[in-house]
């Protein structure tokens, strides 16, 4: 059994098959990991859904943001700032009630103690351990699962943007979401950064890759994640960042996580350019 992990389709059906396809992927004997932002951007989120839900247990994916975008148009939609045209189609689907039930039951946050990795979509502040990490996490799927539209209508913003064990409410809901699904940057003090996108070698002075704060307490925990396509393919010890730009152009990149192999990188068209 091979135990892949993928990263953000972003709507790229065309290439997760065909990397699927490279891979020799077998549903009923392999597993695959996906970092989340299955939707949006790109030219076939409904075909995407409906591929990743039709693989059942053979598939583990976590939420991006925007995954998280397209269920607040779903449940919560005068709270959502902006109308995808992509995600149109998700919406009027046949199957929309289906797909968006099955994509709101998806976790924050994967830990898998056997294999020794964790998936996550974006990042985690140097505050927390990957405990914390963990317990912050089912805090939002149960909100989620129990009212989507009262925890997606308060999940827009960028405060508070430094963790504090005293955080309530959806004050603590909200960091945990935008940990976890939009961060990037941190600054010296631990404070999040979110409006750092950019790569690396251009980040405002004082700021920093949340995994390189060096008081980040899940230094020792290995971690998967995408989001960060600026950021491109990484591999270090006990780091996978797996967003490769598929949807820019770049490539959709495959990692096995259940022994050392070389990644599968399959050059992607690209059907959008950024700033668009």
């Amino acid at each position: 059994m091979a135990h892949y992990a993928i990263g953000d389709l972003q709507g790229c059906h065309a290439e997760f098959m065909a990397l699927l396809e490279r891979l020799r992927f077998d549903p009923g004997r392999d597993r695959l990991w996906l970092t989340g932002d299955l939707v949006n951007r790109g030219p076939a989120s409904l075909a995407v859904l409906r591929e990743v839900r039709a693989l059942g247990r053979a598939v583990t994916v976590v939420l991006g943001n925007h995954d998280l975008h397209l269920l607040a148009l779903g449940f919560a939609p005068k709270t959502a700032r902006r109308r995808d045209r992509e995600l149109e189609a998700v919406l009027e689907a046949p199957d929309a009630a289906e797909l968006l039930d099955w994509l709101a039951a998806r976790p924050l946050l994967h830990r898998d103690g056997a294999l020794g990795w964790t998936l996550i979509h974006a990042g985690v502040p140097p505050q927390w351990t990957l405990d914390q990490a963990e317990s912050c996490a089912r805090e939002v799927e149960r909100a989620l699962r129990r009212d989507a539209a009262a925890l997606l209508e308060e999940m827009y913003g960028d405060t508070p943007d430094r963790w504090s064990a005293g955080l309530a409410g959806s004050n603590r809901l909200r960091f945990t979401v935008n940990c976890l699904t939009r961060l990037r940057f941190v600054d010296r003090d631990g404070r999040l950064l979110l409006a750092c996108k950019g790569p690396i070698a251009e980040a405002p002075a004082g700021s920093l890759p949340w995994f390189r704060h060096p008081e980040r307490a899940t230094r020792d925990d290995p971690l998967v994640f995408g989001h960060w396509s600026a950021l491109g393919f990484l591999a270090e010890p006990r780091l996978l960042a797996l967003d490769t730009g598929c949807v820019w152009g770049g490539s959709l990149t495959a990692v096995r996580l259940d022994r050392a192999a070389e990644p599968v990188r399959l050059p992607c068209r690209g059907s959008r350019r950024p700033g668009d």
